[in-house]
């Protein structure tokens, strides 16, 4: 009943954010040098799409879904091709994250939650000092996707791909239906995309 309760208000004042706060757990050396290496990989990105059509597809199409929330259409595509980018690069869906990000921040670059999680994936500051450098900027687009992305592929694999779990962990809610049930409502009510080859 609480779920249903937290999904009707989610449905009902789309301007909510479900910000969490991921938890502090104590890392392995081996775990953190990892996952710190990604965290540093700050090459340029290349373009994460392998068909320069379908580039144009998601991009025209995860567009036009996310006008209302980034008007400004170069800033929507340059926010939508770093999406795509760090999200494929830690092996995610990029429509997931876009699924997780509404719920996390309501796509708000700014966003603080009470926990202090910030930007638009709700990193908690505890990561810099864990796995990045103290100059990290939570609140940069490519810095705050890039740990989000990195850390919930962290959390997946902890969870042996289960992503009910691993959604948990990411928002602090590990084993509570709430958060992940909104993030997958988000996810495959608003964000599925099916690539032009199979429709």
């Amino acid at each position: 009943m609480r779920c249903l309760i937290l999904v009707f208000l989610a449905l009902l004042f789309p301007a909510f954010v479900w910000a969490g706060a991921q938890q502090y757990e104590p890392l392995s050396d081996s775990v953190r040098a990892a996952l710190s290496r990604t965290i540093a990989d700050q090459a340029p990105p290349q373009s994460s799409f392998l068909d320069p059509i379908e580039r144009v597809n998601w991009l025209t199409e995860m567009s036009q879904r996310l006008r209302k929330r980034i008007p400004n259409r170069e800033h929507r595509h340059e926010f939508l091709r770093a999406v795509h980018y760090e999200a494929t690069r830690a092996g995610l869906d990029p429509q997931l994250v876009l699924g997780l990000i509404q719920v996390e921040s309501g796509f708000k670059k700014y966003a603080v939650s009470s926990a202090k999680a910030r930007g638009f994936m709700q990193v908690m500051p505890f990561w810099i000092k864990l796995i990045g450098n103290k100059d990290d900027n939570l609140f940069h687009l490519r810095t705050n996707l890039r740990y989000g992305c990195t850390i919930l592929r962290h959390y997946l694999d902890i969870e042996q791909g289960d992503l009910f779990m691993a959604l948990g962990r990411y928002n602090g809610s590990r084993g509570r239906f709430g958060y992940p049930n909104l993030v997958n409502k988000a996810w495959q009510g608003h964000w599925l995309y099916q690539g032009s080859g199979d429709r």
